[in-house]
């Protein structure tokens, strides 16, 4: 039961980043802590998003293909259901440490620096 009320929670995380009522930043310190594959692969899915602002900006395409595939992410979390497996193994890689909120200060940053470049 827990894991589909954090799932509904970070669908709702996600329609506030696709509707600019929040930044990826704010979303991610909001993410639940949970070992929960479907809330870890939206966590690194937010994290491409941020990491692609350039592209995004860049190729309109590219952009609403991404928005497309964070809005099928944020709707099917907020139904509480599972992601497909091939988009749960697509991030597969990146599972190791994941959804938890960010410590604050200058050794929070570096750890989620550290982090998110896969070198922790």
């Amino acid at each position: 039961m827990e894991d589909i009320k954090n799932r509904k929670f970070v669908g709702k995380l996600i329609y506030a980043v696709l509707t600019e009522r929040k930044n990826v930043r704010e979303a991610i310190k909001l993410f639940p802590k949970s070992k929960d594959k479907n809330i870890e692969c939206a966590y690194h899915a937010l994290v491409h998003y941020a990491a692609d602002e350039e592209m995004r900006y860049l190729d309109i395409e590219y952009r609403e293909a991404q928005d497309d595939y964070l809005e099928f992410l944020a709707q099917t979390l907020s139904e509480g259901k599972n992601l497909p497996k091939n988009i749960i193994e697509e991030y597969k890689p990146y599972y190791k440490g994941v959804a938890r909120v960010w410590e604050t200060g200058v050794k929070g940053f570096w750890e989620e620096f550290k982090r998110f470049i896969c070198i922790s």
